[in-house]
């Protein structure tokens, strides 16, 4: 059974099409990474399934449960890490992750909750240190370790590499092969179409709201998908 699955999903702004009949289908374990420029529907598909918004046609489902504004159902078996992740300053990482674990109803031993950032790359130093010395990429750690935390059968990522140095990305990337080695789902929406090829199993283009390409990471170089990327849009 597909974790994440799209079928016949449109979305419309007044009129104007954001998504156009996009089928997707993603299985435990696979980290499917989406490009597109700016306005494809990487994130318009994102936000429908995390229930943020509506679609206006078709089936999105997560565990074979519809996603749909309102219904928590599904919330519980999704993450989410945006582009820029959204903590608070005045607490440690080990208090961030403490408070969004609570809210997700999970309540740990601190010895717990310091192995999950671990686990998610953080280094043990930085633990007890307010947000406000992190850099991007230790924050998005954070968010990883919130994921961990809330076990998290898929987790939801719009562009979280932009922004991260070389060294960052490739911990970034490691971590995320860990997380699918371990049995989690990520679909990943990115323009890095090089991290892409790194860390996805299969690949997606996207280019005015459909999904024109997809294609197995086994498959294809960088090169080609940066040629075939460059075709498409």
């Amino acid at each position: 059974m597909p974790v994440l699955q799209a079928m016949q999903l449109g979305k419309q702004y007044n009129g104007t099409a954001a998504l156009r009949n996009l089928n997707l289908s993603i299985d435990k374990g696979e980290i499917f990474c989406l490009l597109g420029q700016n306005g494809a529907g990487k994130t318009t598909t994102i936000n429908i399934f995390l229930g943020f918004t509506a679609a206006t046609s078709g089936l999105a489902t997560i565990n074979d449960m519809e996603v749909k504004p309102g219904n928590v159902a599904t919330k519980k078996f999704v993450a989410y890490i945006p582009e820029v992740v959204q903590l608070y300053g005045n607490l440690t990482g080990l208090e961030n992750l403490d408070f969004f674990s609570r809210l997700a109803g999970y309540k740990y031993s601190r010895e717990k909750l310091a192995g999950f950032l671990s686990k998610a790359g953080l280094q043990t130093e930085a633990h007890k240190k307010h947000l406000t010395t992190y850099s991007k990429g230790m924050r998005q750690k954070v968010g990883i370790a919130i994921a961990i935390a809330k076990n998290a059968d898929l987790i939801l990522m719009d562009e979280p590499t932009s922004g991260l140095d070389p060294r960052a990305t490739a911990e970034f990337t490691g971590i995320c092969k860990e997380l699918a080695a371990d049995g989690k789902t990520i679909f990943m929406a990115t323009h890095d179409i090089f991290n892409a090829v790194n860390v996805g199993s299969r690949i997606g283009i996207m280019r005015g709201g459909s999904l024109v390409h997809s294609v197995a990471t086994s498959a294809i170089t960088a090169n080609e998908l940066q040629q075939l990327y460059l075709e498409t849009i």
